[in-house]
């Protein structure tokens, strides 16, 4: 972005309007610095209110890095919604987030990652006109864990969840309000393995298996326990093969869906692998638009 450009989106933003393309803010959570990455679609219209997607990283990621590896913000250019890439706490760009399921003392474990959601959520609202019916999130690995973390302890701002490869990592009795899942998980993912953890699995990291996961969000929402199962047609040549296990509906119209990927490792499905040691992605399905359609079923009542 040219200093030209930079100046006229830093006025906007001063004037309490956003411009088209992509702005780093920064906010004080906890005594901490917190920042987190707005894209802003070109048909923004501030006088009509526009849906989120927030969007998690890994652990060991970042959210600049998080735009490539997910194509999100091409999404929200053609679909409209305003994407949030939020930033963990950690030394340098190796940041993560507290979804749970951290033993003893790591360096996320004292953070309240919810808390800087909430404040996140209101230093957007003061400068964009965000639908607050329909604030969605999603997240890949350590980020999809924070997805469950916010669905279960802010869902009064979190429409929907669709976390990509990260299970739950925090003990759930109840929900405030129920909440749809859209879950998608490679069934070759070696880094957080559908089965849960192995002995790759570093000893402070604790979380469900996707089966589990599936089977207490499902009993939380007040899913009926026979599913309808779909599977994908196999239109690429990538080794992969994907089906969709949907229960429903349950209590306020709620949905519980997983996507399993049969020889997907830890990716994004529909965006290449950028690394041969995370896994095969699939390309038969597009991750972005399913949980788009899904997000745009699941606003909040």
């Amino acid at each position: 972005m040219s200093t030209f450009s930079s100046l006229l989106l830093m006025a906007a933003v001063a004037s309490g309007s956003l411009s088209a393309g992509d702005q780093m803010r920064k906010i004080s959570v906890d005594g901490r610095e917190r920042s987190f990455l707005v894209h802003v679609p070109p048909q923004y219209d501030a006088g009509k209110p526009t849906p989120v997607v927030l969007v998690f990283h890994g652990a060991g990621m970042n959210a600049a890095t998080t735009v490539s590896f997910t194509g999100m913000s091409a999404k929200s250019d053609e679909a409209g919604f305003i994407a949030v890439y939020a930033n963990g706490t950690g030394l340098g760009r190796f940041l993560t987030f507290n979804g749970g399921g951290r033993k003893g003392e790591t360096s996320a474990a004292g953070v309240d990652d919810v808390n800087y959601v909430r404040a996140l959520l209101d230093d957007l609202g003061a400068i964009a006109t965000i639908d607050t019916r329909r604030v969605y999130a999603t997240g890949i690995s350590n980020g999809g864990m924070m997805c469950y973390r916010l669905a279960a302890e802010l869902s009064d701002r979190i429409a929907a969840i669709a976390p990509v490869a990260g299970t739950l990592a925090i003990e759930v009795a109840e929900l405030k309000r129920p909440v749809s899942v859209m879950h998608f998980h490679g069934n070759a993912d070696m880094i957080v393995p559908m089965r849960g953890p192995d002995e790759g699995t570093p000893r402070f990291l604790t979380f469900k298996s996707v089966e589990e996961t599936i089977a207490i969000w499902r009993k939380l929402d007040g899913c009926p326990e026979r599913p309808v199962i779909t599977d994908f047609p196999d239109k690429e040549d990538d080794g992969t093969r994907v089906r969709q296990t949907s229960y429903g509906p349950g209590e306020q119209a709620t949905e519980v869906v997983l996507i399993e990927i049969e020889g997907g490792g830890h990716t994004w499905p529909g965006q290449k692998s950028p690394a041969a040691f995370i896994g095969k992605s699939t390309l038969d399905i597009s991750a972005n638009d399913l949980m788009w359609e899904f997000f745009q079923k699941h606003p909040m009542k």
